[in-house]
């Protein structure tokens, strides 16, 4: 069933667990993302990023994960994830998404706030939750660049000013996170003290981008079947189980689908040089992708809480 985020994140931080965030944009991750949720009986999140929606069209995508969610037997939210304008942000509203993401993270302080506020006028009105962010990840993932120089830890007073003055339901929160597949050049490690800090300051839930594990488990299992994925380090599971203890309800997961993804179709086509069925090829990567979903609603503690 289709949820927004206050139907499911409130619980998160109450409970001391976190509700897994996928990125999908096709019809095959989709379906593994919901097919792990109900086996696992956990509320899900199904993200879409502007350049999912430049790939597949809005319409199209909206109507392809409303049709499946309706028929899910967990909660479900349809949420835009990382939305730059007002203008998007409305026409998925209109197309049917049940949650969005307005991303001003990279404005000044006001400029942020002020298009926060417009957002969630507009999305409260419609029963739309709204997740906003403040402070900058590092990283390349989709539409989303930003230089290591030009990210920012989030400061704790200037977050609990912006999440009760732009009454947002969900605020993301940099603290040492970043998109894609490269997180870490040293040893990997997340400033949970400023969490804390937020976290204590901050009533609402929080939310953890870029945090993909980048597990060498499938980063070798994509390289065996002739990728070349080097040097590729995400965030260990134990860090994730410290964001969650202390404060973060929401966490989002990308880079590990496209991986697990990527992993499947070579594995498929060396293994079986006269096949030619798409279905059966990317139904092989979906098998993985649900593999992946599965372990990470393990680590957030959400198996069950559906």
């Amino acid at each position: 069933m289709l949820v927004n985020l206050n139907h499911i994140l409130p619980l998160a931080r109450k409970r001391h667990y976190a509700v897994g965030h996928f990125n999908t944009s096709n019809l095959e991750i989709t379906q593994a993302i919901l097919s792990a949720a109900e086996e696992m009986r956990a509320p899900v999140i199904i993200g879409i990023s502007e350049k999912a929606i430049n790939y597949a069209g809005l319409p199209i995508i909206a109507n392809l994960i409303r049709t499946s969610a309706d028929k899910a037997n967990v909660p479900v939210v349809l949420h835009l994830d990382h939305g730059a304008t007002f203008e998007l942000i409305q026409e998925c509203v209109k197309a049917g998404f049940t949650s969005v993401m307005i991303d001003g993270s990279h404005l000044p302080y006001k400029e942020n706030l002020m298009l926060t506020k417009k957002v969630v006028a507009y999305a409260h009105k419609r029963n739309v939750s709204v997740e906003a962010e403040i402070g900058r990840l590092a990283g390349i993932e989709d539409n989303i660049k930003v230089k290591k120089s030009d990210a920012m830890y989030t400061n704790p007073a200037e977050a609990e000013r912006f999440a009760r003055e732009s009454e947002c339901d969900a605020l993301a929160i940099a603290i040492g996170t970043s998109h894609g597949a490269y997180k870490f050049k040293g040893k990997p490690r997340l400033r949970i003290d400023i969490l804390k800090q937020i976290a204590y300051r901050v009533k609402i839930p929080l939310v953890l981008h870029g945090a993909s594990g980048v597990k060498a488990k499938w980063v070798n299992y994509v390289n065996k079947f002739g990728g070349n994925i080097e040097h590729a380090r995400g965030v260990p599971d134990k860090l994730i189980h410290e964001a969650i203890k202390n404060g973060i309800s929401k966490i989002n997961v990308d880079t590990d689908i496209r991986i697990a993804f990527t992993a499947g179709i070579r594995e498929f086509l060396l293994k079986y040089h006269s096949e030619f069925d798409p279905r059966k090829i990317i139904g092989y990567s979906r098998e993985l992708i649900k593999q992946v979903v599965k372990d990470k609603i393990l680590l957030f503690g959400s198996s069950g809480q559906a």
